[in-house]
């Protein structure tokens, strides 16, 4: 058996989904950590007086947590149990993303300083949304065909 037949059983069992569950549950993890992190942080700070920064920290974690879970059931419905490996990946790609998230908005309000922040906010995010979605495709739950 060589490396190119050889069954790559360190990567979660994945199963077909349809295009509308597949997408609409990008979408959904996608408002489901946004509305997770919006929540915790406002709890940690006007309830808890937690400092913002530190909250944030807090609140953007358990948001990686819930996208993660939602996004290996529903989006990419992955029916292996979840291990560490897998969330390690997820992690990465996610910091990767929000990484060029702030670069694309910080570089656009350095070099156009008229423009609004919040359509830089949007642009950052709309390539870190991209770039999420390919990292957790192939480098996080990849299809079963590719595993072969």
């Amino acid at each position: 058996m060589t490396w190119r037949n050889r069954p790559m059983t360190h990567l979660p069992r994945v199963e077909p989904v349809t295009r509308s569950r597949h997408y609409g549950g990008f979408v959904l993890a996608g408002l489901a950590a946004l509305a997770t992190d919006a929540a915790l942080l406002t709890l940690l700070t006007d309830v808890a007086g937690v400092s913002p920064y530190l909250a944030r920290l807090a609140s953007i974690m358990v948001a990686m947590v819930v996208s993660w879970q939602l996004n290996r059931r529903i989006t990419f419905a992955v029916r292996t149990p979840s291990t560490l490996h897998e969330f390690a990946r997820f992690a990465a790609v996610s910091w990767g993303a929000q990484v060029i998230n702030y670069a694309t908005f910080a570089a656009l309000i350095t070099w156009l300083p008229t423009l609004w922040p919040v359509w830089a906010l949007i642009a950052g995010s709309a390539l870190a949304m991209f770039a999420s979605y390919a990292g957790y495709r192939f480098g996080v739950f990849p299809k079963p065909d590719s595993r072969r």
